[in-house]
């Protein structure tokens, strides 16, 4: 089975964002830099996907629409998207397929965003999805009854979305052990 790592939207948009989790970011990094390079020593291709749109931030004119400071940049394909999953009109299902790719690794910001779309919809087109949760940041939300869910408590609830259904559920570490 033909294995890619996704790192979805690591990007400097999201520092230019209200409610960007600084204190979050060294942690993060840590992981997903630490799964880029494992992932690169086994031989799995790394794709890089960008947000754009109109919003200020995620333009292209705005300069932000690149990797994030720290985070490791190497790709060997790039995409760009305009909707939460990267697999609507960027041609990566093609390019993953032409590949022989069936698997996914999901990474990268907005664990229930664009992260959590990207691995429904990988299953959905019948990839086998790996969703690493320590390798995703988010930011806290507030729902419209007023309660504050921390970023953590957000992550747990993509993960119950997420398992058993859609991905299986890995750390840096456990996911890196499959590829070898």
């Amino acid at each position: 089975m033909s294995v890619a790592l996704l790192v979805i939207d690591v990007q400097e948009s999201f520092r230019h964002s209200p409610g960007w989790p600084e204190q979050d970011l060294p942690a993060y990094l840590d992981a997903q830099n630490r799964l880029i390079a494992g992932a690169r020593a086994a031989g799995c291709p790394i794709v890089r996907v960008f947000h754009e749109d109109g919003d200020t931030h995620f333009s292209r004119a705005s300069g932000h629409v690149v990797a994030l400071a720290g985070s490791d940049s190497g790709a060997e394909h790039t995409v760009y998207k305009h909707v939460h999953s990267a697999l609507v009109d960027t041609g990566l299902p093609d390019w993953l397929r032409a590949r022989g790719i069936t698997r996914l690794i999901i990474s990268g910001i907005r664990s229930e965003q664009c992260c959590e779309t990207t691995a429904r919809h990988a299953s959905d087109l019948g990839f086998d999805v790996d969703y690493v949760t320590e390798a995703t940041m988010t930011f806290p939300r507030r729902h419209p009854n007023g309660r504050e869910f921390s970023t953590a408590e957000i992550k747990e609830r993509v993960e119950l979305a997420l398992y058993g259904r859609f991905a299986t559920l890995h750390t840096v570490d456990s996911v890196l052990a499959t590829l070898s």
